[in-house]
């Protein structure tokens, strides 16, 4: 759908790049992408999250080097990162409910792997390692839009992993001369998001029902909000930070769309575009850990990187729910 080619034209030739989670839902887009643009690429994925069909698409256009191991894999990391220009940290467990329920394995593997991600960039002297940041780590903070020099409040072990991994970012940029570039997502979605788990994002999960002629569930009134952007956008600003000239330094930046929705309006939406307006929300009690209200702030990233969305909320809604319904009517789905 977006014309790589004509965003970032040759830079990435030739050179090799790691894709850590390169599997899963972002990391996967990123290794089309990156392929598209004539980049040799590796990608590290244990597979709990990803699914190889998700390469697919990476691998009918150029080559990528794939590689069965967690970010706990020390050793597996380092020849990954061997010869590499840039790294993708984009390893991670998901879901903030599961987190509260599993905090320890949550640490261990987005905190300490993310650790063992930035040591690895190091010893290979790798030019610069972007991190899939979250903007989990605004919290309830009630200032609107988020602005990046707002204190971190994380609710839960998912959101304080994601902050202490941005501090390790800048720990190394500032300690041993590794840059990095910690990229705050906000609520991506599209194509391959699996909604095939107690703890899908909103999108996917009421994708799911929907297509499935049921009700989407809604935690609390609805009436939350969420920047709600598409996965291009966030493949777009990996590619930028990835090829910025000068010195990102650890500094964290926003990656939205800066439009702020309602879960009640997406589910409106989403249930006038699939054609069964008749399909209401039903609601449940909220979640904890979940925060209100999100909006991004695109000045700094707007002003250090120049990005700017390539994909707005509704076409970028249609792309998807177009895949969700191509995909959910196979009888034996695939890539999700």
């Amino acid at each position: 759908m977006t014309d790589w080619q004509q965003l970032h034209g040759s830079h990435f030739a030739g050179y090799r790049a790691l894709i850590t989670g390169g599997a899963g839902f972002i990391g996967s887009h990123l290794a089309e992408a990156l392929c598209r643009l004539g980049a040799k690429v590796v990608v590290l994925d244990d597979l709990s999250a990803g699914h190889a069909a998700n390469l697919l698409p990476a691998r009918e256009r150029g080559t990528v080097e794939f590689v069965k191991a967690s970010v706990l894999d020390q050793a597996a990391l380092a020849r990954c990162t061997r010869g590499c220009r840039y790294v993708f940290h984009q390893a991670a467990l998901g879901s903030v409910p599961r987190s509260i329920e599993q905090p320890r394995l949550y640490h261990e593997v987005n905190t300490n792997g993310t650790l063992n991600v930035l040591e690895a960039a190091r010893a290979a002297g790798v030019r610069r390692v972007m991190f899939a940041a979250s903007s989990s780590a605004y919290g309830e903070t009630p200032t609107l839009p988020k602005n990046e020099s707002i204190l971190p409040q994380p609710r839960s072990p998912y959101a304080a992993n994601k902050v202490a991994a941005e501090a390790l970012c800048l720990a190394y940029s500032c300690s041993y001369g590794l840059d990095t570039a910690p990229l705050r997502y906000f609520n991506i979605f599209g194509p391959r998001q699996s909604p095939d788990n107690a703890y899908a994002a909103v999108i996917a999960a009421f994708a799911k029902a929907l297509i499935a002629g049921q009700r989407p569930i809604i935690y609390g009134d609805g009436e939350q909000s969420r920047d709600f952007t598409f996965v291009d956008n966030a493949v777009h600003a990996n590619l930028l930070a990835a090829r910025h000239e000068g010195i990102i330094g650890g500094q964290v930046l926003n990656v939205a769309c800066g439009v702020r929705v309602s879960v009640n309006e997406l589910a409106r939406a989403m249930a006038e575009l699939l054609g069964r307006p008749d399909l209401t929300a039903r609601y449940e009690p909220e979640r904890s850990g979940d925060v209100k209200h999100s909006l991004a702030d695109l000045t700094r990233v707007a002003s250090v990187l120049g990005y700017k969305p390539v994909v707005d909320f509704e076409q970028g809604l249609r792309v998807t729910l177009a895949w969700y319904k191509s995909v959910l009517s196979r009888e034996v789905p695939q890539g999700i």
